[in-house]
């Protein structure tokens, strides 16, 4: 299947950081910084709004791989953005770049793959018995 993909094909997300978003509040830590799972979030979302409106309809992408360094911590009340860059297409495999930034400078970087599936036969494999 042709899925209208090119590499760079990237997107940013934006989130102000909220004591939701903290280790402490999401168990990774005990502290009031940026977790690193949101950041990771934050990351697989800018990923996934990369390519999702090059799509067919009918498919989309799922998280398979992720592999990122937390260089740098974030109060709650900062803003962080996540960029995601397409760099390779291999058949239904997808590998972005990925890069996580505040006020400060790059706090997170590394490397997620995502693979385009078909949306009903995907969710009709979960509820076979």
């Amino acid at each position: 299947m042709d899925y209208n993909l090119q590499i760079n094909m990237t997107h940013t997300n934006e989130k102000l950081i909220t004591d939701a978003d903290s280790a402490a509040t999401l168990g990774s830590g005990s502290l009031a910084v940026f977790a690193t799972p949101a950041m990771i979030l934050l990351m697989e979302l800018a990923a996934h709004n990369a390519v999702q409106d090059a799509l067919p309809e009918g498919t989309t992408t799922v998280g398979t791989l992720v592999n990122v360094q937390h260089l740098a911590a974030t109060p709650v009340g900062k803003k962080v953005s996540a960029t995601a860059t397409l760099v390779a297409i291999d058949g239904r495999k997808l590998t972005f770049e990925v890069e996580a930034v505040d006020e400060n400078g790059v706090i997170g970087k590394g490397v997620h793959e995502r693979a385009i599936i078909d949306i009903q036969r995907f969710m009709s494999k979960l509820t076979k018995e």
